[in-house]
């Protein structure tokens, strides 16, 4: 739902994108500013944080199809639309025809002078329907109207994203809020809480609450979608003559798994269901194998590695890499 915010701030350069930005674009470029600004990387830096939520409250209106269009077509408006009053013989501003909507003055009915009823360009805008009657919910000068949207931004550790959790939050507009936060959700996700806004000025619909979630980082796992990728090193003779090792798991007990003899690094070895559970299913745990390489050998180490190699076939692994090199 359109706010006063949407008149007065250009949300595109409070990002710094283009306005035909495509979604991934503004995806990106807000994950680098969240991080940049984001209160536990400037702790006591007002204007960080004040500059945090301006990102996000660009980032929630823009990342929402629906917002962004209604945004768009406000702008638009705002920049190269002529309103007439019919029957004054003058020009009216763009603040006269919407000066009502935010208790600014206005009150008389215009006609939009860029083709199309001043009607069908607001029914188009709030719903599709014509203005002043029932359509998706809002029902313009002629009924309720929601309440509107308020923004506000977490940080949750790793386990707690993927798990879920309920957390006590502080809105835009500083009121303090406790909301459940959904297992498995991603770094840079975006929750909306319906009913959680601002209360509807004329008794309809409370506005809802949009949550921009950031994740920190794990030491160990990472997320793959719904599964959960970790790194396990094991040894050179682990890896060419086998073995069962011991893996760990995100907040349970090490599992069992077996390395087949001549495992390379980077084979991946998965075990099933110990991912990201979610309503919409549960990822598995992917162990990426690591071959450690010894730094420092003793004497008869090194004249066993060297046994090893002259004992080993006369083959070198990379003659297909620099043959396909070759073309």
């Amino acid at each position: 739902m359109a706010s006063q915010d949407w008149f007065d701030k250009d949300f595109y350069a409070v990002l710094g994108v283009s306005k035909d930005a495509s979604d991934a674009e503004i995806k990106k470029v807000y994950r680098k500013l969240a991080r940049k600004y984001h209160p536990d990387q400037n702790p006591g830096d007002a204007a960080a944080e004040a500059k945090f939520k301006e990102v996000s409250e660009a980032h929630s209106v823009l990342s929402d199809p629906e917002q962004r269009k209604e945004y768009d077509a406000i702008r638009a408006m705002g920049s190269g639309a002529r309103f007439t009053a019919p029957g004054a013989g003058g020009q009216g501003g763009f603040d006269d025809v919407f000066g009502g909507m935010f208790g600014q003055g206005g009150g008389q009915r215009y006609t939009f002078q860029q083709g199309g009823d001043y009607d069908d360009l607001l029914g188009g805008l709030f719903g599709g329907g014509r203005f002043g009657q029932p359509s998706g919910g809002y029902r313009g000068f002629g009924g309720p109207t929601k309440g509107r949207d308020v923004t506000a931004s977490t940080t949750l550790d790793f386990v707690t994203a993927t798990k879920g959790d309920q957390v006590t939050l502080q809105t835009s507009d500083g009121k303090p809020i406790t909301v459940r936060i959904p297992a498995g959700v991603s770094d840079g996700q975006k929750i909306r809480l319906r009913g959680k806004g601002h209360p509807s000025p004329d008794g309809g619909e409370a506005g809802d609450l949009i949550l921009t979630v950031n994740v920190r980082k794990h030491p160990v796992f990472e997320r793959d979608g719904l599964n959960l990728r970790v790194t396990v090193p094991v040894t050179f003779a682990e890896a060419a003559l086998g073995a069962t090792i011991q893996v760990p798991t995100l907040g349970g007990e090490p599992v069992k798994l077996k390395v087949a003899p001549g495992t390379p690094s980077g084979r991946v070895l998965r075990v099933k269901g110990r991912g990201v559970e979610t309503k919409k299913g549960t990822g598995d745990l992917l162990a990426v194998v690591q071959v450690a390489v010894p730094s420092h050998l003793s004497k008869d180490a090194q004249a066993a590695v060297e046994a090893l190699a002259a004992a080993l076939p006369d083959e070198n692994p990379r003659d297909e890499l620099l043959a396909k090199a070759r073309g």
